[in-house]
């Protein structure tokens, strides 16, 4: 597993952006990232702020954050890159994910 987790890039806008949130937060706060079913291509990218920790979870440290994914949505990131963007449409987290065969225009929902 760790080999898959070396495979998860992280770009600097996208920890720059986790510290500045979650210094806003609560102490011992993760980012955790999910994939749920919906969106106009059938699943969906999640991103909250949360304490728990799930015994399954995947936890990657880097450069002092820890971003935390659960096992089912890990297999579809592996590979993948998290990042931050902001521009005239807005800010967000958004993730490039190498298993996507499609993914809608504003890049929220993706199929598999």
């Amino acid at each position: 597993m760790n080999d898959k987790i070396s495979q998860m890039k992280i770009t600097k806008s996208a920890i720059i952006q986790i510290k500045n949130l979650s210094s806003q937060k609560k102490k011992n706060i993760r980012f955790r990232i999910y994939i749920t079913g919906g969106g106009c291509n059938g699943f969906q990218y999640g991103f909250k702020f949360e304490k728990k920790i799930n015994q399954q979870d995947i936890i990657i440290k880097k450069s002092n954050i820890e971003i935390i994914i659960d096992p089912i949505s890990f297999q579809y990131l592996v590979g993948g890159e998290i990042d931050y963007i902001e521009n005239l449409n807005g800010s967000k987290f958004i993730i490039k994910n190498p298993h996507a065969k499609t993914k809608c225009s504003c890049g929220e929902s993706f199929s598999i």
